[in-house]
């Protein structure tokens, strides 16, 4: 995977966020993407010019948009960025319905897409890349059901790794957990939300976790990501400003 050209990347939730910062990371370092997303984005030009991105516009948490898109595209690397935007409230202001709301976007997507993914299978030596979040171990109180749907996203990209083993298929499985990304749809409000409970500013918020994330940092980092040998991979990382590091 040293080498991109050529080997074609879906990136789902291209259109905005740490999704935006993947798919043009992943065209500059000479992939052709498909970007997909439920609205439309535009995309620069690879600064390089070497890789291309086109956007396909589809419910990325369909079991039929997903089966499709593996179909036509038939890739080889695959991550999946998408997600909804928690409501920021304290538990006692959330309704089933807002504190379910990652449960019924992001786990229903990740499930989706990684029993796609063994059932087709992908060809020997793909990779596939789940985002998740630094929620999913540290929790996240404001959020209602997030950080329990970040971790399951987790638990079953896991799940998908040993039973790629299982049935001898040559797939790498990997979770990345995004800490605070304050640029972002997700982490904007969150910020806003936490740095209000702690009785701070924004910025006196932040100051102990810069460097922040970005969506440039977070898309260089998958794409070094998937040039890494599997043999050297371990199942999750977390991601923060300073780029991918190892869980403890």
């Amino acid at each position: 995977m040293s080498d991109l050209s050529g080997r074609t990347t879906i990136v789902v939730g291209a259109s905005r966020g740490l999704g935006y910062g993947v798919a043009t990371a992943f065209a500059e370092a000479g992939a052709p993407v498909v970007a997909v997303s439920r609205t439309a984005a535009d995309f620069p030009e690879p600064a390089n010019g070497s890789g291309t991105i086109h956007p396909e516009i589809a419910d990325a948490g369909a079991a039929t948009s997903v089966a499709s898109l593996l179909d036509r595209h038939e890739p080889e690397v695959i991550t999946l960025v998408a997600g909804a935007t928690p409501h920021m409230r304290p538990l006692q202001q959330q309704t089933w319905e807002t504190f379910s709301v990652n449960w019924e976007s992001d786990v229903r997507m990740t499930f989706h897409w990684l029993r796609e993914i063994l059932l087709k299978p992908l060809r020997p030596g793909s990779r596939v890349v789940v985002v998740s979040s630094g929620a999913a171990i540290g929790g996240s109180p404001l959020s209602g059901g997030y950080a329990g749907a970040k971790a399951t996203q987790r638990f079953i990209t896991s799940y998908a790794q040993d039973e790629a083993r299982r049935a001898g298929l040559d797939i790498t499985f990997t979770t990345i957990l995004p800490r605070f990304a304050p640029e972002t749809g997700v982490g904007e409000p969150a910020v806003r939300a936490y740095a209000a409970s702690a009785g701070k500013s924004v910025d006196e918020f932040l100051e102990p976790q810069r460097p922040l994330l970005t969506p440039r940092i977070a898309g260089d980092a998958l794409v070094d990501l998937v040039r890494t040998d599997p043999a050297d991979l371990k199942p999750a990382y977390m991601l923060t400003g300073g780029g991918l590091q190892q869980l403890p």
